[in-house]
Protein backbone atom coordinates (compact mmCIF):
# COMPACT_ATOMS: atom_id res chain seq x y z
CA UNK A 1 0.00 0.00 0.00
CA UNK A 2 1.23 3.47 -0.99
CA UNK A 3 0.62 6.42 1.74
CA UNK A 4 1.61 9.62 0.38
CA UNK A 5 3.57 11.91 3.49
CA UNK A 6 3.27 15.75 2.96
CA UNK A 7 6.44 17.11 3.85
CA UNK A 8 6.38 19.97 6.24
CA UNK A 9 6.92 22.70 3.55
CA UNK A 10 3.59 20.87 1.44
CA UNK A 11 1.78 21.61 5.09
CA UNK A 12 3.34 24.85 5.33
CA UNK A 13 2.62 26.21 1.43
CA UNK A 14 -1.13 25.33 2.00
CA UNK A 15 -1.55 26.56 5.67
CA UNK A 16 -0.35 29.65 3.35
CA UNK A 17 -2.84 29.34 0.75
CA UNK A 18 -5.55 28.93 3.19
CA UNK A 19 -4.41 32.10 5.16
CA UNK A 20 -4.27 34.11 2.11
CA UNK A 21 -7.74 32.84 0.69
CA UNK A 22 -9.28 33.95 3.54
CA UNK A 23 -8.08 37.74 3.88
CA UNK A 24 -9.16 37.91 0.47
CA UNK A 25 -12.37 36.67 0.97
CA UNK A 26 -12.48 38.61 4.33
CA UNK A 27 -11.58 41.67 2.38
CA UNK A 28 -13.93 41.16 -0.70
CA UNK A 29 -16.91 40.48 2.24
CA UNK A 30 -16.19 43.84 3.87
CA UNK A 31 -16.50 45.59 0.76
CA UNK A 32 -19.39 43.80 -0.46
CA UNK A 33 -21.25 44.74 3.15
CA UNK A 34 -20.22 48.17 2.22
CA UNK A 35 -21.84 48.58 -1.34
CA UNK A 36 -25.45 46.90 0.53
CA UNK A 37 -24.78 49.40 3.91
CA UNK A 38 -24.83 51.99 1.04
CA UNK A 39 -27.91 50.90 -0.66
CA UNK A 40 -29.95 51.52 2.08
CA UNK A 41 -28.79 54.81 3.16
CA UNK A 42 -31.10 56.67 1.14
CA UNK A 43 -34.26 54.85 2.15
CA UNK A 44 -32.97 55.45 5.90
CA UNK A 45 -33.29 58.81 5.21
CA UNK A 46 -36.77 58.60 3.91
CA UNK A 47 -38.77 60.38 7.17
CA UNK A 48 -35.72 62.99 7.34
CA UNK A 49 -35.77 63.92 4.31
CA UNK A 50 -40.39 63.75 3.99
CA UNK A 51 -39.74 66.30 7.36
CA UNK A 52 -37.16 68.43 5.63
CA UNK A 53 -38.20 69.16 2.89
CA UNK A 54 -42.30 67.67 2.86
CA UNK A 55 -41.25 64.92 -0.21
CA UNK A 56 -43.59 62.17 -1.18
CA UNK A 57 -42.78 58.76 -0.57
CA UNK A 58 -43.66 58.51 -4.34
CA UNK A 59 -41.44 61.27 -4.71
CA UNK A 60 -38.99 59.48 -2.30
CA UNK A 61 -38.76 56.27 -3.65
CA UNK A 62 -38.31 57.72 -7.46
CA UNK A 63 -34.75 58.67 -6.22
CA UNK A 64 -34.13 54.78 -5.28
CA UNK A 65 -35.71 53.75 -8.55
CA UNK A 66 -33.28 55.94 -10.39
CA UNK A 67 -30.43 54.29 -8.51
CA UNK A 68 -31.68 50.96 -9.32
CA UNK A 69 -32.18 51.42 -12.90
CA UNK A 70 -28.11 52.82 -12.95
CA UNK A 71 -27.36 50.28 -11.19
CA UNK A 72 -29.14 47.72 -13.89
CA UNK A 73 -28.02 49.25 -16.83
CA UNK A 74 -24.10 49.47 -15.65
CA UNK A 75 -24.22 45.63 -14.04
CA UNK A 76 -23.60 44.02 -17.51
CA UNK A 77 -21.23 46.69 -19.37
CA UNK A 78 -19.00 46.59 -16.03
CA UNK A 79 -18.70 42.90 -16.01
CA UNK A 80 -16.63 43.65 -19.87
CA UNK A 81 -14.97 46.63 -18.24
CA UNK A 82 -13.44 44.13 -15.01
CA UNK A 83 -12.71 41.59 -17.83
CA UNK A 84 -10.61 43.89 -19.54
CA UNK A 85 -8.79 45.92 -17.09
CA UNK A 86 -9.06 43.99 -13.86
CA UNK A 87 -11.60 44.17 -10.57
CA UNK A 88 -8.92 45.78 -8.59
CA UNK A 89 -9.70 49.61 -10.16
CA UNK A 90 -12.78 48.67 -10.90
CA UNK A 91 -13.85 48.22 -7.22
CA UNK A 92 -11.98 51.40 -6.22
CA UNK A 93 -14.11 53.23 -8.83
CA UNK A 94 -17.30 51.23 -7.14
CA UNK A 95 -16.17 52.56 -3.64
CA UNK A 96 -15.25 56.43 -4.01
CA UNK A 97 -18.33 56.51 -6.29
CA UNK A 98 -20.64 55.64 -3.34
CA UNK A 99 -18.63 57.85 -0.98
CA UNK A 100 -19.21 61.08 -3.68
CA UNK A 101 -23.22 60.08 -3.26
CA UNK A 102 -23.28 60.15 0.44
CA UNK A 103 -21.22 63.20 0.16
CA UNK A 104 -23.74 65.20 -2.22
CA UNK A 105 -26.82 63.48 -0.45
CA UNK A 106 -25.24 65.30 3.09
CA UNK A 107 -25.07 69.13 1.23
CA UNK A 108 -28.45 68.67 -1.13
CA UNK A 109 -30.23 71.64 -0.99
CA UNK A 110 -33.22 69.89 -2.77
CA UNK A 111 -34.64 67.01 -5.38
CA UNK A 112 -32.18 67.32 -8.74
CA UNK A 113 -28.95 67.11 -6.22
CA UNK A 114 -30.38 64.00 -4.57
CA UNK A 115 -31.39 62.71 -7.92
CA UNK A 116 -27.40 63.11 -9.30
CA UNK A 117 -26.34 61.36 -6.03
CA UNK A 118 -28.54 58.37 -6.94
CA UNK A 119 -27.41 58.71 -10.34
CA UNK A 120 -23.60 58.41 -9.23
CA UNK A 121 -24.47 55.94 -6.42
CA UNK A 122 -26.08 53.51 -9.00
CA UNK A 123 -22.96 53.76 -11.31
CA UNK A 124 -20.76 52.87 -8.35
CA UNK A 125 -23.09 50.23 -7.10
CA UNK A 126 -23.14 48.37 -10.68
CA UNK A 127 -19.54 47.26 -10.13
CA UNK A 128 -20.26 44.86 -7.26
CA UNK A 129 -21.19 41.90 -8.23
CA UNK A 130 -18.98 41.53 -11.42
CA UNK A 131 -15.73 42.46 -9.74
CA UNK A 132 -16.71 40.56 -6.50
CA UNK A 133 -17.21 37.42 -8.32
CA UNK A 134 -14.08 37.76 -10.48
CA UNK A 135 -11.94 38.74 -7.82
CA UNK A 136 -13.33 35.74 -5.70
CA UNK A 137 -12.41 33.33 -8.57
CA UNK A 138 -9.13 34.63 -9.63
CA UNK A 139 -7.73 35.17 -5.62
CA UNK A 140 -9.66 32.04 -3.84
CA UNK A 141 -8.56 28.41 -4.60
CA UNK A 142 -11.15 25.62 -4.94
CA UNK A 143 -11.06 24.16 -2.09
CA UNK A 144 -12.45 27.55 -0.15
CA UNK A 145 -14.52 28.86 -3.14
CA UNK A 146 -17.71 27.55 -1.87
CA UNK A 147 -17.28 29.45 1.54
CA UNK A 148 -15.99 32.16 -0.74
CA UNK A 149 -19.45 32.52 -2.00
CA UNK A 150 -21.42 31.88 1.44
CA UNK A 151 -19.71 34.32 3.16
CA UNK A 152 -20.09 36.68 -0.08
CA UNK A 153 -23.91 36.49 0.83
CA UNK A 154 -24.13 36.39 4.20
CA UNK A 155 -22.17 39.90 4.24
CA UNK A 156 -24.52 41.79 1.71
CA UNK A 157 -26.95 40.93 4.55
CA UNK A 158 -24.94 41.93 7.42
CA UNK A 159 -24.13 45.47 5.27
CA UNK A 160 -28.08 45.79 4.79
CA UNK A 161 -28.68 44.93 8.59
CA UNK A 162 -26.19 47.78 9.35
CA UNK A 163 -27.43 50.31 7.67
CA UNK A 164 -30.49 51.69 9.66
CA UNK A 165 -28.67 51.10 13.05
CA UNK A 166 -26.18 53.17 12.15
CA UNK A 167 -28.05 55.85 10.45
CA UNK A 168 -30.47 56.31 13.20
CA UNK A 169 -27.86 56.26 15.82
CA UNK A 170 -25.77 59.17 13.85
CA UNK A 171 -29.06 60.94 13.55
CA UNK A 172 -29.75 60.63 17.72
CA UNK A 173 -26.80 61.59 18.28
CA UNK A 174 -25.82 64.54 16.19
CA UNK A 175 -29.70 65.68 15.33
CA UNK A 176 -28.63 66.40 11.60
CA UNK A 177 -29.47 63.75 8.90
CA UNK A 178 -26.94 65.55 6.92
CA UNK A 179 -24.38 64.22 9.53
CA UNK A 180 -25.51 61.09 9.07
CA UNK A 181 -25.14 60.80 5.68
CA UNK A 182 -21.84 62.06 5.45
CA UNK A 183 -21.17 59.87 8.48
CA UNK A 184 -21.72 57.07 5.51
CA UNK A 185 -19.37 58.33 3.16
CA UNK A 186 -17.01 58.48 5.50
CA UNK A 187 -17.04 54.64 5.68
CA UNK A 188 -17.44 54.30 2.68
CA UNK A 189 -13.89 55.86 2.23
CA UNK A 190 -12.28 53.79 4.85
CA UNK A 191 -13.47 50.59 2.94
CA UNK A 192 -11.76 52.20 0.03
CA UNK A 193 -7.90 52.97 1.82
CA UNK A 194 -8.68 49.53 3.19
CA UNK A 195 -8.39 48.27 -1.01
CA UNK A 196 -5.16 50.00 -0.77
CA UNK A 197 -3.66 48.44 2.36
CA UNK A 198 -4.54 45.43 0.81
CA UNK A 199 -3.77 46.15 -2.59
CA UNK A 200 -1.75 42.83 -3.29
CA UNK A 201 -4.52 40.26 -2.07
CA UNK A 202 -6.33 41.41 -5.32
CA UNK A 203 -3.84 42.73 -7.37
CA UNK A 204 -4.20 41.87 -11.35
CA UNK A 205 -3.56 38.37 -12.65
CA UNK A 206 -1.28 38.73 -15.35
CA UNK A 207 -2.22 36.39 -18.56
CA UNK A 208 0.32 35.61 -21.35
CA UNK A 209 0.44 37.54 -24.17
CA UNK A 210 -1.08 35.08 -26.39
CA UNK A 211 -4.31 35.00 -24.05
CA UNK A 212 -4.88 38.15 -24.78
CA UNK A 213 -4.63 38.36 -28.41
CA UNK A 214 -8.14 39.43 -30.00
CA UNK A 215 -10.13 36.53 -31.56
CA UNK A 216 -12.13 37.55 -34.99
CA UNK A 217 -15.06 35.26 -34.41
CA UNK A 218 -15.49 36.00 -30.86
CA UNK A 219 -18.14 38.87 -31.72
CA UNK A 220 -19.92 36.11 -33.42
CA UNK A 221 -19.66 33.61 -31.22
CA UNK A 222 -20.86 36.26 -28.60
CA UNK A 223 -24.02 37.86 -30.40
CA UNK A 224 -24.65 33.72 -30.92
CA UNK A 225 -24.38 32.75 -27.18
CA UNK A 226 -27.05 35.95 -26.15
CA UNK A 227 -29.39 34.47 -28.55
CA UNK A 228 -29.27 31.38 -27.45
CA UNK A 229 -29.73 32.74 -23.70
CA UNK A 230 -32.68 34.73 -24.83
CA UNK A 231 -34.56 32.26 -26.07
CA UNK A 232 -34.18 29.72 -23.20
CA UNK A 233 -37.40 30.06 -20.79
CA UNK A 234 -35.61 28.53 -18.38
CA UNK A 235 -33.80 31.97 -18.01
CA UNK A 236 -36.83 33.82 -18.40
CA UNK A 237 -38.12 32.39 -15.33
CA UNK A 238 -34.67 32.73 -13.11
CA UNK A 239 -34.84 36.52 -14.16
CA UNK A 240 -38.64 36.90 -13.30
CA UNK A 241 -37.85 34.73 -9.62
CA UNK A 242 -35.34 37.29 -9.04
CA UNK A 243 -37.14 40.48 -10.28
CA UNK A 244 -40.31 39.40 -7.71
CA UNK A 245 -37.89 38.76 -5.29
CA UNK A 246 -36.33 41.91 -4.72
CA UNK A 247 -40.22 43.17 -4.74
CA UNK A 248 -40.79 41.59 -2.08
CA UNK A 249 -37.95 42.40 -0.29
CA UNK A 250 -37.91 45.78 -1.38
CA UNK A 251 -41.13 46.22 1.20
CA UNK A 252 -39.00 45.71 3.73
CA UNK A 253 -35.71 47.79 2.95
CA UNK A 254 -37.35 51.08 1.64
CA UNK A 255 -40.75 51.10 4.24
CA UNK A 256 -40.34 49.13 7.08
CA UNK A 257 -39.94 52.10 9.56
CA UNK A 258 -43.34 54.38 8.38
CA UNK A 259 -45.39 50.27 8.04
CA UNK A 260 -44.91 49.27 11.60
CA UNK A 261 -45.32 52.87 12.85
CA UNK A 262 -48.78 53.20 10.97
CA UNK A 263 -50.12 49.28 11.17
CA UNK A 264 -48.35 48.65 14.83
CA UNK A 265 -47.36 51.92 16.41
CA UNK A 266 -43.90 51.35 16.71
CA UNK A 267 -41.69 53.71 16.87
CA UNK A 268 -38.46 55.07 14.58
CA UNK A 269 -35.68 53.26 16.90
CA UNK A 270 -37.50 50.53 17.23
CA UNK A 271 -38.52 49.79 13.38
CA UNK A 272 -35.14 50.33 12.56
CA UNK A 273 -34.01 47.64 14.69
CA UNK A 274 -36.68 45.45 13.87
CA UNK A 275 -34.89 46.23 9.63
CA UNK A 276 -31.70 45.35 11.20
CA UNK A 277 -33.16 42.15 12.69
CA UNK A 278 -35.00 41.18 9.51
CA UNK A 279 -31.26 41.01 7.52
CA UNK A 280 -29.35 39.15 10.12
CA UNK A 281 -32.21 36.75 10.13
CA UNK A 282 -32.38 36.61 6.58
CA UNK A 283 -28.24 36.01 6.83
CA UNK A 284 -28.71 33.45 9.23
CA UNK A 285 -31.23 31.96 7.08
CA UNK A 286 -28.74 31.75 4.37
CA UNK A 287 -26.40 29.85 6.56
CA UNK A 288 -28.62 27.63 7.23
CA UNK A 289 -29.68 26.87 3.30
CA UNK A 290 -26.72 26.05 2.65
CA UNK A 291 -26.60 23.06 4.68
CA UNK A 292 -30.23 22.22 2.96
CA UNK A 293 -29.00 23.07 -0.39
CA UNK A 294 -26.93 19.88 -0.59
CA UNK A 295 -29.47 17.59 0.97
CA UNK A 296 -31.54 17.10 -2.28
CA UNK A 297 -31.16 17.82 -6.21
CA UNK A 298 -35.04 19.18 -6.36
CA UNK A 299 -34.45 22.19 -4.83
CA UNK A 300 -37.11 23.82 -6.02
CA UNK A 301 -39.16 21.93 -3.56
CA UNK A 302 -36.86 23.81 -0.88
CA UNK A 303 -37.25 27.37 -2.32
CA UNK A 304 -41.17 26.93 -2.57
CA UNK A 305 -41.37 25.57 0.52
CA UNK A 306 -39.58 28.72 2.29
CA UNK A 307 -40.30 31.69 -0.35
CA UNK A 308 -44.48 30.43 0.13
CA UNK A 309 -43.70 30.82 3.84
CA UNK A 310 -42.39 33.82 3.51
CA UNK A 311 -45.25 34.96 1.65
CA UNK A 312 -47.22 33.57 4.23
CA UNK A 313 -46.37 35.86 7.20
CA UNK A 314 -46.42 39.10 4.97
CA UNK A 315 -50.12 39.03 4.27
CA UNK A 316 -49.94 38.04 8.47
CA UNK A 317 -48.31 41.14 9.06
CA UNK A 318 -49.84 43.12 6.57
CA UNK A 319 -53.52 42.15 8.15
CA UNK A 320 -52.68 43.72 11.71
CA UNK A 321 -54.07 41.03 13.02
CA UNK A 322 -51.07 39.90 15.52
CA UNK A 323 -50.48 41.99 18.87
CA UNK A 324 -47.49 44.64 18.12
CA UNK A 325 -45.41 42.76 20.76
CA UNK A 326 -45.14 39.66 17.64
CA UNK A 327 -44.95 42.08 15.06
CA UNK A 328 -40.96 42.56 15.04
CA UNK A 329 -40.81 38.55 15.34
CA UNK A 330 -42.93 38.36 12.52
CA UNK A 331 -40.78 40.02 10.53
CA UNK A 332 -37.59 38.30 11.14
CA UNK A 333 -39.21 34.73 10.57
CA UNK A 334 -40.18 36.33 7.01
CA UNK A 335 -36.75 36.71 6.77
CA UNK A 336 -35.16 33.96 7.87
CA UNK A 337 -37.42 32.34 5.64
CA UNK A 338 -36.37 34.24 2.57
CA UNK A 339 -32.65 33.59 2.74
CA UNK A 340 -33.24 29.92 3.50
CA UNK A 341 -34.25 29.86 -0.03
CA UNK A 342 -30.89 31.62 -1.32
CA UNK A 343 -28.68 28.58 -1.50
CA UNK A 344 -31.10 26.46 -2.89
CA UNK A 345 -32.04 29.47 -5.97
CA UNK A 346 -28.50 29.36 -6.71
CA UNK A 347 -28.61 25.42 -7.09
CA UNK A 348 -31.38 25.61 -9.59
CA UNK A 349 -30.31 28.49 -11.25
CA UNK A 350 -26.84 26.55 -11.88
CA UNK A 351 -29.12 23.35 -13.27
CA UNK A 352 -29.98 25.74 -16.15
CA UNK A 353 -26.96 27.55 -17.19
CA UNK A 354 -25.35 26.18 -20.69
CA UNK A 355 -22.12 25.24 -20.48
CA UNK A 356 -19.62 28.10 -20.39
CA UNK A 357 -22.43 30.82 -20.55
CA UNK A 358 -22.36 30.86 -16.48
CA UNK A 359 -21.26 34.50 -16.50
CA UNK A 360 -23.30 35.89 -19.11
CA UNK A 361 -26.38 33.93 -17.28
CA UNK A 362 -25.51 35.72 -14.07
CA UNK A 363 -25.34 39.24 -15.80
CA UNK A 364 -28.89 38.22 -17.39
CA UNK A 365 -30.75 36.92 -14.09
CA UNK A 366 -29.66 38.87 -11.37
CA UNK A 367 -30.43 42.01 -13.53
CA UNK A 368 -33.89 41.11 -12.57
CA UNK A 369 -32.62 42.10 -9.13
CA UNK A 370 -32.12 45.80 -10.20
CA UNK A 371 -35.47 45.45 -12.13
CA UNK A 372 -37.59 44.28 -8.66
CA UNK A 373 -35.29 47.08 -6.57
CA UNK A 374 -36.34 49.72 -9.34
CA UNK A 375 -40.02 48.87 -9.42
CA UNK A 376 -40.71 48.17 -5.93
CA UNK A 377 -39.95 51.46 -4.04
CA UNK A 378 -42.21 53.74 -6.66
CA UNK A 379 -45.29 51.27 -6.36
CA UNK A 380 -44.79 51.30 -2.85
CA UNK A 381 -44.19 54.80 -2.37
CA UNK A 382 -48.09 55.17 -4.22
CA UNK A 383 -49.77 53.22 -1.33
CA UNK A 384 -48.37 55.01 1.02
CA UNK A 385 -49.08 58.20 -0.13
CA UNK A 386 -52.78 57.23 -0.34
CA UNK A 387 -52.61 56.01 3.02
CA UNK A 388 -52.14 51.97 2.40
CA UNK A 389 -49.69 50.76 4.77
CA UNK A 390 -50.65 47.39 4.01
CA UNK A 391 -50.50 47.64 0.31
CA UNK A 392 -46.43 46.78 0.73
CA UNK A 393 -46.87 44.14 2.87
CA UNK A 394 -49.31 42.27 0.44
CA UNK A 395 -47.34 43.02 -2.55
CA UNK A 396 -44.61 41.42 -1.04
CA UNK A 397 -46.66 38.09 0.17
CA UNK A 398 -48.02 38.17 -3.76
CA UNK A 399 -44.87 39.07 -5.35
CA UNK A 400 -43.44 35.70 -3.30
CA UNK A 401 -45.73 33.57 -4.25
CA UNK A 402 -45.09 34.68 -8.19
CA UNK A 403 -41.48 34.28 -7.40
CA UNK A 404 -42.70 30.12 -6.08
CA UNK A 405 -44.13 29.63 -9.23
CA UNK A 406 -41.11 31.28 -11.19
CA UNK A 407 -38.86 28.53 -9.53
CA UNK A 408 -40.85 25.68 -10.36
CA UNK A 409 -41.15 26.59 -14.17
CA UNK A 410 -37.66 26.69 -14.20
CA UNK A 411 -37.00 23.05 -12.34
CA UNK A 412 -39.89 21.77 -15.34
CA UNK A 413 -37.77 23.41 -17.89
CA UNK A 414 -34.21 21.85 -16.24
CA UNK A 415 -36.36 18.47 -16.27
CA UNK A 416 -37.51 18.76 -19.82
CA UNK A 417 -34.05 19.23 -21.05
CA UNK A 418 -32.53 16.22 -18.93
CA UNK A 419 -30.58 18.27 -16.08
Amino acid sequence: MNTQVLSPDTTLDEKKAASRDWQVISLIGVVHAGSHFFQLVLPSLYISLNREFGYSFVELGLITTVFFVVSMLGQASSGFIVDKKGGRPVLRFGLAFMALSAFLMAVAPGYPVLLLAAIIGGMGNAVFHPVDFSLLNQHVGSKRLGHAFSVHGVSGNLGWAFTPVFITFMIAITGSWRIAAAAAGVLLLLLLLLTFIKADLIAPVKHTKQATQPDPSQAIKFTEKLLVLLKNPALWGAFIFFACGTIAMSSVQNFTVPIMDALYGIGKEVASTALSLYMVSAGAGLLAGGFLAGTTRRTEKIVGAALFSSGAVFLLLASSVIPASFAVFGLCIAGFLFGLAGPSRDMLIRRVAPKGAMGSVYGLVYSGMDVGSALGPVAYGVMLDYGRFSGPWIGAGLASFVAVAAAFWVAYCAKVKGL
